[in-house]
């Protein structure tokens, strides 16, 4: 029997994998690749008529995971769906359904085995919306944990930061105070430049006229009259 593959998805028939051997393909989702505390899938899954299609997602010891489906198109909106646990057990019986969930915490790690069966109907396909997510509390509670602590550094290094800034905002402010007083002091070395030129020239002026004065007196005081005398 022929399966329709799906990108990202890989088809089996029979029962799950038990953990006395790897499965014949790849998983969904590889045990090996997974630190993150929650990973969740999403797919559309098409059905041909007569034809069951499974799946395989890895999950970790003490992991949930949680499977939901629902018919979106096709025949009377209903389907079987059935989920098998790592020992190949039926934890969740094959139910002809429009849509259905499951929901377990996985007592041992291993690949789940997640069926949608459309073989009571043999004549119309089914689009089926299959929601696949697991998660770990205990990952997730130390990943919540990581990321208290990257802000707590993220708080110490912004405090930094602002105490760096007001440094620099003083520096700034030193810097135009002294920018201020260099202007100030520039001024006044101009003012005084300037008085004691005017001060300078106008003792030169006085210096001057004093010199013409006394020169002018002095030639009047020896000056003499001329005359003739009489007879």
């Amino acid at each position: 029997m022929q399966q329709q593959m799906h990108p990202g998805q890989v088809p089996m028939t029979g029962q799950a994998p038990v953990n006395a051997g790897p499965p014949m393909t790849m998983p969904l989702f590889d045990e090996t690749a997974d630190d993150a505390p929650a990973v969740a899938m999403e797919y559309k899954v098409h059905v041909d008529p007569g034809k069951e299609e499974c799946y395989f997602q890895y999950v970790q010891k003490g992991a949930t995971i949680y499977v939901s489906f629902q018919v979106l198109r096709g025949g009377d909106g209903m389907a079987g769906f059935a989920v098998r646990n790592p020992g190949a057990q039926l934890v969740h019986p094959y139910q002809w359904k429009p849509a259905s969930e499951f929901q377990e915490v996985a007592p041992i790690g291993g690949y789940y085995g997640i069926c949608v069966d459309n073989q009571f109907s043999r004549f119309a396909a089914k689009l089926v919306n299959l929601y696949i997510t697991t998660f770990r509390y205990d990952q997730w509670e130390k990943f919540t944990q990581e990321l208290k602590d990257i802000d707590v550094s993220a708080e110490n290094c912004t405090q930094i930061l602002q105490g760096v800034d007001k440094r620099i905002q003083g520096i700034l402010q030193m810097q135009s105070q002294s920018r201020g007083k260099e202007a100030r002091d520039y001024n006044l070395l101009l003012d005084n430049e300037a008085y004691v030129q005017y001060w300078s020239l106008a003792q030169c002026i006085v210096v001057i006229g004093c010199f013409i004065v006394q020169v002018f007196f002095v030639k009047k005081l020896f000056e003499t009259k001329g005359g003739r005398g009489r007879i």
